[in-house]
């Protein structure tokens, strides 16, 4: 989850140097900056098993899934976004130690301080990478996951179903949406 607590005006470059060393996370967006608060344990549980399936699928390809820690850049000619996402996945063999700029997918577990966020500015911001193939949003309070493709001119794909099987398609994983959620207890999420 993230929140706006303190707002900054800095450089990338300031920014890229002072995230080496403080002990908050920041996203940067145009020179401002804003603290990113903990997560949920719905959110940490869904997050390690979606971890868990692509590490283990992506095993033996050059292609790397990242958590929470680490940043994705976005850099246009008019506009700079660092953010960290809650996974993604690169398949870049040299870079940034502490960001990457090609993932070809992207997940964020959705909270009620994140949602918008995550479905506007971020999904925008995203879609302006040319590697980004598929961008997932996974709701933490109920079984919901919605996938858009580059491919399908990023059209919602919709999985509500603890039986319903789909695919992250720029990965080559097919799963359940009982796999991600695994672990999870709805009724105790709503207390």
């Amino acid at each position: 989850m993230k929140s706006t607590a303190e707002q900054l005006t800095i450089s990338v470059t300031n920014y890229l140097e002072g995230e080496l060393i403080s002990e908050i996370k920041h996203e940067y967006i145009n020179g401002e900056v804003y603290a990113m608060a903990g997560a949920k344990r719905a959110h940490n549980l869904i997050s390690m098993n979606l971890s868990a399936l692509l590490y283990n699928h992506l095993r033996g390809t050059p292609c790397r899934v990242f958590g929470s820690d680490m940043k994705v850049g976005i850099q246009t000619k008019t506009d700079d976004f660092f953010y960290y996402p809650d996974l993604h996945v690169s398949c870049e063999q040299a870079g940034n130690d502490n960001f990457n700029k090609q993932p070809k997918l992207i997940i964020e577990v959705l909270s009620e301080s994140t949602e918008r966020k995550d479905r506007a500015e971020k999904f925008y911001n995203y879609r302006k990478l040319e590697s980004l193939e598929e961008y997932i949003l996974v709701a933490q309070d109920c079984q919901r996951v919605e996938i858009y493709n580059r491919s399908q001119a990023w059209e919602l794909g919709l999985f509500t179903q603890a039986s319903d099987q789909f695919s992250f398609g720029s990965v080559g994983l097919n799963l359940t949406l009982a796999e991600i959620y695994q672990d999870i207890e709805f009724e105790d999420i709503k207390k």
